[in-house]
């Protein structure tokens, strides 16, 4: 357990806390704070951690709060916008969101008995003295223009409003943009390998969802809990989730063989300060199950064959009114009769819609791909339910977007976007989302539909036109998606979905009328997109050709023949030969054959990405294959 009195320590600076003299007195008051560190993220994703003694900090913090600090623009993932000869890049923090104290459990101050501290300020950053780049930037442009067009829409277009429990756009105080993430990640004991076999069959079996956690887990994840609480995100619940083998108690009296899998919730926010948390609370966690001896994987695929880690994001919109009162836009006025306002509807619609070009944020690594296949409550298709009645909320859970409403509470009406994972840039996932919604309520409200209308959009069939969702797509299903249509018919009704990060970000050519969405009122500009694809290219491309094929190489060293000549017979002579050669075509080179993993390399050495993608399938489709003959190959043996 963490050795320290948790109720003297700081967590959090809130938003309207950010005066020179509250800063002043929190630092002083708390001597365990020994560093500031600026918290830029860039396109990819990645934020930075500088480490400012708090002396320095103190001595100038209006001059830290206004001018912030430089960064080497190479240093950040800013291509086609901070280059080597064009690199100036500054910091400037955000007072306009919570900040967060970086714990250090493993290094107690000597004064105070508490961990040394880092107060991390969320941050901005700025190319050339003007120009605000990054993750953060984009999503805070993307809320603004959404209220703000929103609000003219509903000004414009005063017939929505016999659809919403709101008068007239008079009653609107502002428009209120919430969002949240869930987490889920998998904890393990350093250096064990994962037995496939065993982890798919504990999971068809379903021995490990929701279960109670135990030994260090459970104190683990109970102390991230607590400490979570401590910084105010108001925990919702920690719980087992369905992947995961149970924990074995070793000789010495400790656990060892953990792999288990973890999913954690708490309460939505703006969708800035949603994206602020989901990052901290990354750190917490790594960092309290480290303490216990435990490796935390945030991959989306950690493993082949197991349930991957997902992170439902979940997007709703309200109007706080001159009265008071919040009102749900998504909600319809007749909760009993109608699924979703105007609004609702064409917020879903803009979402299915232009999915194509959402996906590239949500699936910018191999791993993400990976994870959505049939099978793993992973979402393969673009769809959504809305339930059988509007009495009866849907929980179909092979759906990309979830509809989630609660009979007679119309404030919980939200959409929930089960595509991303703990590795997606929740910034430009939440911003492409919204600026995507917009398009559809702008459509919606513009041709004066009625839920009636757009429900019957909405479930429109393969081939029937639309005032806006494309002809040759369908929409809704009330079918589990993966058992009620074959793989032709998911690809003929839904699209195809993309098997690489190259296909992923082809969208962006296919699609360039779709693209256009996000460029409304410069939210993202033509720079930060092609900035952003050069960004996930390049990231694809190294990890392609130093982790990916290096580790498949690796696993194929491992396959060697298990039998002797005089203990095997003809069916392991079989399957042996056909698991060798699979081998060799994957990875060993002849006089007249370059092997799949070589050609793989020379693709990615010639740039030529399209050629690389597809020996990528294939070298994943033999690979499987493989892996399955050599399983029956092993088996059969003594």
């Amino acid at each position: 357990m963490l050795n320290y009195d948790l109720d003297r320590m700081l967590y959090t600076l809130p938003a309207d806390q950010h005066s020179e003299e509250e800063i002043r007195n929190a630092l002083t008051s708390h001597p365990e704070v020994k560093f500031v560190s600026l918290v830029g993220i860039d396109v990819g994703g990645n934020d930075t951690d500088e480490k400012i003694p708090v002396e320095e900090f103190l001595k100038d913090i209006e001059g830290f709060l206004d001018n912030g600090v430089q960064t080497d623009g190479s240093s950040v993932v800013l291509p086609h916008i901070a280059e080597l000869n064009d690199a100036k890049v500054d910091i400037i923090p955000d007072r306009t969101v919570n900040w967060f104290v970086d714990h250090n459990f493993n290094y107690p101050d000597p004064g105070t008995g508490l961990p040394v501290g880092t107060l991390r300020i969320p941050s901005s950053l700025v190319h050339n003295d003007d120009e605000r780049v990054g993750s953060r930037v984009i999503l805070r442009d993307a809320i603004d223009n959404f209220k703000k067009d929103l609000l003219e829409l509903l000004q414009e277009h005063p017939y929505v409003f016999e659809y919403l429990d709101i008068d007239s756009v008079d009653d609107i105080d502002e428009i209120v943009v919430t969002s949240a993430t869930e987490l889920e990640f998998w904890v393990k004991t350093p250096d064990d390998d994962a037995d496939r076999e065993q982890l798919s069959t504990a999971q068809m079996l379903k021995e490990q969802y929701w279960k109670r956690t135990t030994g260090p887990v459970r104190t683990a994840l109970e102390e991230v809990l607590l400490v979570l609480q401590k910084y105010g995100f108001e925990m919702e619940m920690g719980h087992k989730e369905v992947g995961g083998v149970k924990a074995k108690l070793g000789n010495s009296g400790k656990y060892d063989h953990v792999m288990e899998q973890l999913e954690i919730d708490w309460k939505y926010s703006t969708p800035v300060q949603a994206a602020d948390n989901e990052n901290h609370i990354k750190y917490v966690v790594r960092d309290i199950f480290r303490t216990y001896g435990l490796d935390v994987t945030f991959l989306a695929k950690p493993m082949d064959s197991v349930a991957g880690n997902g992170e439902h994001t979940h997007m709703g919109v309200a109007a706080k009114l001159k009265d008071g009162r919040n009102v749900n836009l998504f909600s319809p006025a007749d909760l009993d009769n109608q699924f979703l306002s105007p609004v609702g509807f064409g917020a879903l619609m803009g979402l299915l819609k232009n999915y194509d070009v959402i996906n590239p944020f949500v699936s910018s690594t191999t791993d993400s791909l990976n994870r959505l296949q049939p099978g793993f409550e992973a979402p393969v298709c673009i769809v959504t339910s809305l339930g059988h009645d509007a009495s009866k909320p849907s929980r179909n859970r092979t759906v990309l977007v979830g509809l989630v409403r609660e009979v007679g509470n119309p404030a919980a009406t939200r959409f929930e976007l089960r595509s991303p994972n703990p590795r997606s840039n929740t910034y430009l996932v939440l911003a492409a989302s919204y600026m995507a919604m917009l398009d559809g309520i702008k459509e919606a409200l513009e041709h004066s539909k009625t839920p009636e209308d757009l429900e019957k959009s909405i479930s429109k069939g393969y081939g029937e036109e639309d005032f806006y969702l494309d002809t040759d797509r369908m929409y809704r299903s009330e079918m589990n998606v993966f058992d009620g249509y074959t793989q032709e018919e998911r690809d003929r009704y839904f699209g195809n979905a993309p098997r690489t990060v190259w296909e992923n970000l082809q969208a962006f050519e296919k699609y360039p009328e779709k693209l256009e969405i996000f460029k409304r009122d410069d939210v993202m500009t033509d720079a930060a997109l092609s900035s952003y694809r050069e960004a996930v290219l390049e990231q694809w491309a190294t990890e392609l050709e130093n982790r990916t094929v290096p580790e498949t190489m690796e696993l194929l060293r491992k396959c060697r023949r298990k039998h002797t000549d005089d203990e095997s017979v003809d069916y392991d002579r079989h399957f042996w030969g056909k698991a060798m050669r699979l081998r060799d075509e994957l990875g060993k080179n002849s006089l007249d054959k370059t092997c799949i993993l070589a050609q793989v390399i020379n693709a990615l050495k010639d740039k030529d990405y399209a050629k690389a993608s597809d020996l990528q399938i294939e070298m994943q489709e033999k690979f499987e294959e493989l892996v399955e003959l050599y399983a029956i190959y092993r088996k059969n043996l003594f």
